[in-house]
């Protein structure tokens, strides 16, 4: 559209780690939620094919963003200097792995902790290399692990992703003894039985931390090394309250011409599957075996 002819953006890189950048993107159609991509890009469109919706499959946002590097600390200072982000949570080596395996995990956060860059860097000392390593070894160094994918609604996403049988393929589903434990592990109140099935049935895993519920799946490798991959997941929980506007103090569109109350998830709600670290690890370990990959 004209917005997208006419505006201009100003676009500003800071490395990260690796060959990979974070970008900044600011200008006035941004602000106004105007633009959907940079000035001078238009929507690809399929000449053969009819026009459709384009297919989200319920996804809604970039939750956050994995790296593995060789030295966390020395990646986290040099973030610090040069974006500011903030430690947001941390995970070590005791917290993780399986016993041939492991990592040490941090996690930092911009001001408003919308951005979530998890950082990892592999243990020595197992009787096989961290996949961290193998990572760092196959990846020719630092690099993007994996990008998580929020959606609402995991069940139905995960169904979609299933049907359309395209792209990639899912990690294989856990042990059953992984479902028969869940509820126990994660307390009565975290999921229903109904829930529960349907992530025995798709195969997603489930933790939680003191504010909220994390529903996760991940994928197979996406290319034929054992680098990127992608996660879909679920966040329950950690709701609050915003600040009312005028518009919201009116009335207006409320029913009954109620005040419109309006509620946004906090940041990070459920964690990051730190308990479901071992049960990943133990997935990828046998991927990796069974393609001949970082045998023991």
């Amino acid at each position: 559209g004209d917005a997208h002819e006419s505006s201009e953006v100003v676009v500003s890189e800071v490395q990260l780690y690796g060959d990979v950048a974070l970008r900044f993107v600011s200008g006035t159609a941004i602000d106004q939620g105007e633009l959907s991509f940079l000035p001078g890009y238009v929507a690809a469109v399929d000449a053969g094919a009819k026009q459709t919706e384009t297919k989200t499959f319920g996804i809604i946002s970039l939750d956050h963003c994995v790296g593995n590097v060789p030295d966390l600390l020395e990646t986290v200072e040099y973030l610090h200097r040069a974006t500011g982000f903030h430690e947001f949570a941390e995970f070590t080596a005791k917290d993780v792995g399986t016993v041939d395996s492991g990592l040490n995990s941090m996690v930092l956060a911009c001001n408003s902790e919308k951005v979530l860059l998890p950082l990892n860097e592999p243990t020595t000392g197992g009787r096989r290399k961290s996949q961290i390593q193998t990572y760092l070894d196959q990846h020719n160094g630092p690099g993007v692990q994996h990008l998580a994918l929020k959606t609402n609604d995991i069940f139905s996403t995960v169904r979609a992703m299933r049907d359309a049988r395209g792209g990639f393929a899912l990690m294989d589903r856990p042990r059953e003894e992984y479902y028969d434990a869940l509820r126990s592990r994660l307390g009565e109140d975290a999921l229903s039985a109904a829930q529960v099935e349907e992530c025995r049935e798709l195969g997603i895993l489930a933790d939680r931390d003191d504010q909220g519920v994390l529903l996760q799946i991940f994928t197979k490798p996406v290319a034929d090394r054992s680098t990127l991959f992608l996660e879909v997941i679920q966040r329950i929980g950690c709701e609050v309250e915003l600040p009312a506007q005028p518009e919201d103090i009116s009335g207006a569109g409320a029913p009954g011409g109620l005040p419109q109350k309006r509620v946004e998830q906090t940041p990070g709600c459920g964690g990051f599957g730190k308990g479901n670290f071992h049960e990943l690890f133990r997935a990828i370990e046998e991927y990796e075996t069974k393609a001949g990959i970082n045998k023991i």
